[in-house]
């Protein structure tokens, strides 16, 4: 804006001294360039308020250039877009948090997912932002709504993260940077695809987490299986395909003795047990499962970002694939 007005007083002048070049002057001088205009005009809209109709079409009226954000399980779609919420999600009284987003949000404090009200007023929020319309039934959303404007993402428990990025930086204006960080993610993933393919074809795999000595197994088509198997097309084994046609949930409950039956030549285990022994991955039917015969199974920790997804964890998750089987 001050190189705009400095540029117009020159012109100003010139047009003055050289009366000969008075249209031509005049009309370069002083008509903004056309993306000198449309920085003005963002520069206008982020300064004021906007009202949004969000997912549940809830008219939002979302502050200008809101600064105290709470947006729970929604924090690796903010930090994409450089914003830093208010409070981190977090489980298990702050025990348990996204560590992979933690050089970012070391220094936020945690708040409950579930937001309990009390929890919500103390942060002073500016802007709520929730995950999907789950968190606000049963009248919650008009006692939220009183702490501060609150905008449903999505209607599902589980919605597509694309979606939700792309909504998220709508909320902030920021429509732009959030499209470049899906091409930018979208490059990354079809380049370790290529990798992958040349280096091994196209092998299958499968990720298992181990909790509380109860293993589960991702679902095809979210967190980090859709990962593997849309983004990275590897093959999914016939054992991740049956649990997955009839679960909803990220990660599904499997025994001992269907993961023998795992037939992935690669097993990405994200172990929650290695502080209190994995006396589970001393039996013997965990040492009967093909890709742990063979070698092949890598281990990682939950705040290595398999357990969540957006494009910062996905792209960790591709990272850490890379680093596993492509040598």
């Amino acid at each position: 804006m001050i190189k705009q007005k400095l540029m117009q007083l020159l012109g100003a002048g010139l047009l003055f001294v050289t009366l000969t070049a008075c249209g031509e002057t005049e009309n370069s001088q002083s008509e903004p360039k056309e993306n000198e205009q449309t920085e003005q005009e963002t520069d206008a809209e982020s300064s004021t308020e906007r009202v949004l109709t969000d997912a549940m079409g809830n008219e939002v009226t979302v502050p200008a250039n809101p600064e105290r954000v709470i947006a729970t399980y929604l924090e690796d779609h903010l930090v994409a877009l450089g914003i830093i919420p208010v409070a981190q999600w977090s489980v298990k009284d702050g025990t348990s948090i996204q560590g992979y987003l933690q050089g970012e949000l070391k220094d936020v404090p945690t708040i409950p997912h579930d937001l309990p009200f009390e929890a919500v007023q103390q942060f002073s929020p500016d802007l709520l932002i929730m995950d999907s319309a789950s968190m606000v039934e049963g009248g919650k959303y008009e006692q939220y709504n009183k702490i501060a404007p609150t905008y449903v993402i999505g209607t599902e428990e589980n919605n597509d993260w694309r979606d939700e990025l792309l909504r998220v930086g709508e909320v902030f204006g920021k429509e732009d940077e959030a499209k470049k960080v899906l091409e930018e993610y979208d490059a990354k993933a079809k380049g370790a695809k290529e990798q992958i393919e040349n280096k091994l074809g196209n092998p299958s795999a499968a990720a298992i987490w181990l909790v509380g000595g109860s293993f589960f197994v991702v679902s095809d088509s979210l967190s980090s299986g859709a990962v593997m198997y849309q983004d990275l097309g590897l093959q999914v084994p016939k054992v991740v395909q049956e649990i997955s046609a009839s679960a909803e949930s990220n990660w599904n409950a499997i025994s001992l003795e269907k993961l023998v039956e795992l037939d992935a030549e690669y097993l990405f285990l994200i172990n929650s047990d290695s502080a209190s022994g994995s006396s589970a991955l001393n039996e013997a039917l965990w040492k009967n499962i093909p890709a742990v015969k063979a070698g092949n199974v890598f281990e990682f920790t939950p705040d290595e970002s398999w357990l969540y997804t957006g494009a910062i964890a996905n792209g960790q998750i591709i990272d850490n694939i890379l680093k596993s089987i492509v040598k």
